[in-house]
């Protein structure tokens, strides 16, 4: 069997994760005043593509579909 979180993308896959990560944090505390559900969801979003970056595995390319990067 497979590990699950076997690393997919290179250097340039996890530096464009992490940054989309803060892209996606930094939505979420700007949208903190106006909807806390939508804060929550950009957080969690961008914590997911931290966790990615840092595994160096992403879930799109684990379940088959191509990615650029």
């Amino acid at each position: 069997m497979r590990k699950v979180f076997t690393p997919n993308i290179d250097i340039r896959g996890r530096v464009a994760r992490a940054v989309w990560g803060l892209l996606l944090i930094g939505g979420g505390i700007f949208e903190l005043s106006r909807s806390r559900l939508a804060c929550g969801l950009l957080i969690a979003a961008g914590v997911f593509a931290f966790f990615e970056a840092g595994r160096g595995w992403c879930v799109l390319r684990a379940c088959g579909i191509k990615t650029k990067l």
